[in-house]
């Protein structure tokens, strides 16, 4: 990035969060962490230990996943509904919303936010033992050698997820460092491939179709990597959308609504949106075509049983709880149930 152009998101440097760092290094990380997200709620991470050849590895997969055929890919599909989340959602399956799930006129609001379709594809994995919500593989001939990787990066990413849960208790000064793990053990997480492919760009113009609507993630938080297309766009702590251009192999991380409630908000969970790439890549050919984009966010939610209430050191006689408890799983399945119709759609063309 030119120094015209500064990055819009602090950036938190995690060499000094090691299991051989003293102490007081690693408060100076937790400090800076959860500072960060008191407004915005995103930040980059720089010097994690998802590794540079790993992240390659991740993207090669999942181009040479989004290049298979449609047949090929719907080998795997999204069951119906909101209740499993896993396997191929093609383009227009999923339409992602701001819609909570419990207003009274849910479903009008439902039906309106399909008027738009959503024009991504994406392919959910989670962990082989979470028998709420069963993997959905291809066929080992169709990808060989995807089902491995994919298992393989998903405890990769676990791994380091751990740490940011880690500095987040420093940082909110819970009774211990490893306080939220209490409530995640990995196996409730989501890793998604997603790919955003070429569009006219005057389907986009139109407001026929977008790319991935603004709202909040609903778990504690998220990693997403981002390829060198660009596209991503965070609202602002004065309600403007900027955009949050790709630095290589960094982890763009954000706060979820669960850990804004958990947190009684002292923890930001901010509206986040996939527009166009930056002028300049924009678009291509005779029929202005957008650039396609990939990205993989690794989506980390506490365990299916877990009550989410008022952390211990978040509220106060001034600041009393702000939210009821919620049970994950029930709070998931309402949120997802704007998202997903409970009987499957067919495919269906973007442009």
């Amino acid at each position: 990035m030119s120094e015209e152009q500064p990055l819009p998101l602090p950036i938190i440097d995690f060499s000094s969060f090691q299991r051989t760092s003293t102490p007081a290094e690693r408060l100076a990380v937790a400090k800076q962490l959860t500072d960060a997200c008191r407004n915005v709620g995103f930040v980059y991470i720089i010097n994690h230990q998802v590794s540079p050849e790993r992240l390659e590895e991740a993207f090669g997969w999942s181009k040479k996943l989004f290049d298979l055929k449609t047949e090929e890919k719907m080998l795997a599909p999204h069951p119906d509904g909101p209740k499993v989340h896993r396997g191929y959602s093609w383009p227009g399956l999923e339409k992602v919303n701001q819609v909570l799930g419990n207003e009274e006129d849910s479903e009008v609001l439902k039906k309106k936010t399909r008027e738009v379709v959503d024009c991504k594809e994406s392919y959910e994995i989670g962990s082989e033992s979470n028998s709420d919500q069963p993997n959905v593989w291809l066929p080992e001939h169709v990808l060989p050698g995807f089902r491995e990787f994919t298992t393989s990066f998903y405890w990769e990413c676990w791994h380091t997820a751990q740490d940011i849960l880690r500095a987040l208790s420093l940082g909110l000064g819970l009774p211990e460092e490893d306080y939220l793990l209490r409530f995640h053990d990995g196996h409730n997480n989501q890793l998604r491939l997603l790919h955003y492919p070429p569009v006219p760009a005057s389907v986009l113009e139109s407001q026929k179709s977008a790319r991935m609507p603004a709202h909040t993630d609903w778990g504690s938080i998220t990693m997403l990597f981002q390829d060198d297309c660009g596209g991503l766009e965070v609202q602002n702590r004065h309600g403007e959308f900027v955009k949050a251009p790709p630095l290589k192999n960094a982890i763009i991380m954000n706060i979820g609504d669960i850990l804004m409630r958990w947190s009684n908000d002292i923890l930001k969970s901010n509206l986040h949106r996939v527009g166009l790439p930056p002028l300049q890549d924009r678009f291509f050919g005779d029929e202005r075509m957008t650039r396609a984009r990939y990205s993989i966010p690794y989506f980390i939610s506490p365990n299916v049983d877990s009550i989410i209430e008022c952390l211990p050191s978040c509220s106060d006689t001034e600041n009393p709880p702000k939210y009821p408890p919620v049970v994950q799983h029930e709070y998931r399945i309402m949120r997802a149930s704007m998202q997903y119709e409970t009987k499957t759609p067919k495919p269906v063309a973007v442009a």
